[in-house]
């Protein structure tokens, strides 16, 4: 069954390039994303990885782990950080968890439960482990991202995401289209006008039920 919006993430422990770690004891008390891929030393996958390398500090400002998944393992995720990192110029700090038996490829809904990997595989075998969940410190799935073989995904657009997540959790708040850090917030119809304005000041009232406040701090 598939992970969805609001489910608690597995407790798997997990083996990665750099040690061994249970899911819930390497999130923490931090947000956290896990980004997936169906083998190393493939063309996209490496600059993905790379940029995710390049975003180290983005990350950190948010306070949050990143985490990626390949189904190879762990020797091959050593060897393909090298190149990773020739090619990103940076290092790749993060861990990379060697999913061979695609543990956390099922248990996350990025395959069905009856999947494996052929002798002689391809990164078609496992295309659908391209894959973004983002994490709430309370071990929870806030977003998911799947993307197919042919498209490298915008990690600019995860930041973005990670942002309005960070922005409205556990706030009776929205971000509209194309929101980026800064701008107006959208407030929530939980909140009547009265409510909302004492909240978060004078609304600019679009429609009855669309009413921008400036982003609270």
């Amino acid at each position: 069954m598939s992970l969805r919006i609001n489910d608690t993430v597995p407790n798997l422990t997990v083996t990665t390039d750099q040690g061994t770690y249970a899911l819930h004891d390497w999130i923490g008390d931090s947000w956290a994303i896990l980004f997936s891929h169906p083998k190393d030393f493939t063309p996209v996958c490496t600059t993905e990885f790379g940029a995710v390398a390049q975003l180290a500090d983005e990350w950190a400002k948010r306070g949050t782990k990143v985490m990626g998944v390949s189904v190879d393992g762990v020797e091959d995720h050593k060897k393909w950080k090298g190149d990773i990192e020739a090619v990103a110029k940076t290092e790749a700090g993060f861990p990379i968890v060697a999913d061979e038996g695609l543990e956390v490829s099922k248990a996350f809904g990025m395959l069905p439960a009856d999947a494996y990997l052929p002798d002689g595989r391809t990164p078609a075998d496992s295309a659908t482990v391209r894959s973004v969940f983002i994490i709430s410190p309370d071990k929870k799935v806030q977003l998911i991202m799947t993307y197919p073989m042919s498209v490298g995904r915008n990690f600019a657009e995860v930041l973005r995401a990670l942002d309005g997540l960070q922005r409205t959790f556990g706030q009776p708040l929205a971000t509209p289209a194309n929101w980026e850090t800064g701008q107006d917030v959208i407030v929530a119809l939980s909140l009547d006008d009265a409510a909302a304005e004492e909240k978060y000041g004078a609304l600019d009232k679009k429609l009855p039920y669309l009413r921008f406040a400036k982003n609270p701090a």
